[in-house]
């Protein structure tokens, strides 16, 4: 139950105060029910914004936030039908919608493809927070009663449209039209892309250190154009020393453990996202081969982490291929790390010649 579940909750915990409030009858009660449901509703955009640039990302967020919409809105409106200030059908009109959609995403998952938010869904959501939020301001200022009704008309307008373009797009979930031909692989569809998709909806930013992969990460993340809107920059630490100055990396640390460590890898990733001032540090530490560079660690150890708000994950990677492969992987590793842990996308580094051994450090 971490901190954007717990916003979550707080949308249903909102409603029995929402009741009391509009359903009692002392001063300022229907003031203290708008203030109640506008911060209610702004914990709608908070939540996922907070899970995705934290990468709090849960399985309990995905099925509690959706719930809590639902429950929450409809509860408000279904308060407001009780004291006479809407009439039932509208009610009825948001509820039917919602059924439909849900079926729709439902039937949808059951055949393995999961149906996102479309741009007037999210239109419809604010439309109905606008105008609930009007007809609960309009009972203690009735001059605002005619604006509240034309908000219920243009929410009601944009429910049914946008149920309407859902079915549409997504009319071949029930046979009457072509499925959309998805991508045969992430690669295809862009690993990069996808992964700038999420830290752009979120505001998030990402910082790269590397040191076996000598840019390679950066190089990879920067082909895509207008990556500079969410890739701050990276580091190039190859030495020792260079870890040390440019990352912050603990002298008694590399000789402890050696630069190539979960440890070290650590305190890179970490390290880069602080210089940087990023939401997000990747890093990179290997021995790419021929030679495993005096040490008695076999060539193609490797390991990748990542550093962000909630705390930083690593994984250690043992490459069975030459110098240009094991760096190549240690890349793809990278993006698999990345992706995983902001989006949830299961991305499997791609073949090369070499057998990877993976486990978390």
């Amino acid at each position: 139950m971490n901190l954007p579940n717990l916003l979550t909750l707080s949308r249903l915990l909102a409603i029995p105060a929402l009741a009391l409030l509009l359903f009692g009858r002392f001063p300022g009660h229907d003031q203290w029910a708008a203030l109640v449901f506008l911060a209610a509703s702004l914990t709608d955009v908070l939540d996922g914004t907070l899970a995705r640039r934290r990468g709090l990302v849960t399985e309990l967020g995905k099925f509690l936030d959706p719930l809590a919409d639902k429950l929450f809105i409809l509860s408000v409106l279904i308060f407001l039908v009780a004291e006479g200030e809407l009439p039932a059908w509208v009610v009825v009109v948001i509820f039917g919608r919602e059924l439909v959609i849900t079926v729709l995403r439902s039937l949808s998952a059951a055949q393995g493809s999961v149906i996102a938010a479309t741009p007037f869904g999210k239109t419809k959501t604010l439309t109905q927070v606008g105008a609930v939020l009007l007809l609960i301001l309009a009972r203690p200022y009735p001059q605002l009663r005619l604006l509240a009704l034309i908000g219920i008309g243009v929410a009601v307008v944009f429910t049914i449209w946008s149920g309407v373009d859902y079915l549409y797009r997504f009319r071949h979930v029930f046979g009457a039209g072509p499925a959309p031909t998805p991508p045969a692989t992430l690669e295809a569809a862009g690993a990069v892309a996808i992964l700038a998709d999420d830290l752009i909806q979120a505001g998030a930013t990402l910082a790269v250190a590397e040191s076996c992969t000598g840019g390679g990460l950066a190089a990879r993340l920067t082909d895509l154009p207008g990556s500079s809107r969410w890739f701050l920059g990276g580091v190039v630490a190859y030495s020792n020393q260079a870890k040390q100055d440019l990352l912050g990396v603990e002298a008694r640390r590399i000789k402890a453990h050696g630069a190539v460590s979960a440890e070290v890898a650590t305190a890179m990733a970490e390290g880069v996202r602080r210089r940087l001032k990023a939401d997000i540090g990747a890093s990179t530490t290997g021995i790419s081969g021929p030679g495993a560079d005096g040490t008695d660690k076999p060539v193609g150890l490797t390991f990748v982490a990542v550093a962000s708000a909630a705390g930083t994950h690593c994984r250690r990677f043992l490459f069975d291929g030459d110098r240009r492969s094991n760096r190549e992987q240690a890349v793809e590793a990278a993006l698999e790390m990345l992706l995983d842990l902001r989006t949830g996308v299961r991305y499997t580094a791609k073949a090369l010649d070499a057998e990877v051994v993976e486990e978390p450090c």
